[in-house]
């Protein structure tokens, strides 16, 4: 449920937490679920939470149950605030397909073919980055920038 980078020398070691939820063996095509996943990628929370409850497709409801899922996890395992959270990475994976015989007439069978797939939401905390490059700042591992307006 989460994932944490740790290596030396990487400065973005130290607060990168995320969290994430995993659909597997989804009954729809990938190509109806990515259609959405495209459509909420790098979302707020909130914001996607509406998008996906107006929006007329069959495949928003499953990808809704994850993403509510993803951020429980982010509630309970890491005590984030739901209305800091982004929809950082989703992606939407190729699963098994289920093949069923159809009876045809004269004794044939019709093969009938029922895609999967793999839906995988990742959600990252918006405060935890803002401090994150607030911090970098302060210690100058990222330049400031002389805006002339």
């Amino acid at each position: 449920m989460i994932n944490k980078r740790k290596k030396k020398g990487d400065p973005k070691a130290y607060t990168e937490v995320y969290v994430y939820a995993l659909g597997q063996h989804i009954c729809m095509s990938t190509h109806k679920a990515r259609r959405i996943i495209d459509q909420i990628r790098g979302r707020s929370y909130e914001e996607t939470l509406m998008i996906l409850e107006l929006m007329p497709y069959r495949a928003c409801y499953p990808i809704f149950k994850l993403i509510y899922s993803a951020a429980a996890n982010a509630r309970h395992n890491m005590g984030f605030n739901e209305a800091d959270l982004i929809i950082s990475k989703a992606e939407v994976n190729e699963g098994t397909t289920v093949k069923k015989l159809k009876p045809q007439a004269r004794g044939r069978g019709y093969l009938i073919k029922r895609p999967t797939c793999h839906i995988t939401i990742v959600l990252k905390n918006r405060s935890l980055y803002e401090e994150y490059n607030i911090c970098l700042k302060n210690r100058g591992w990222i330049k400031k920038r002389n805006s002339q307006i």
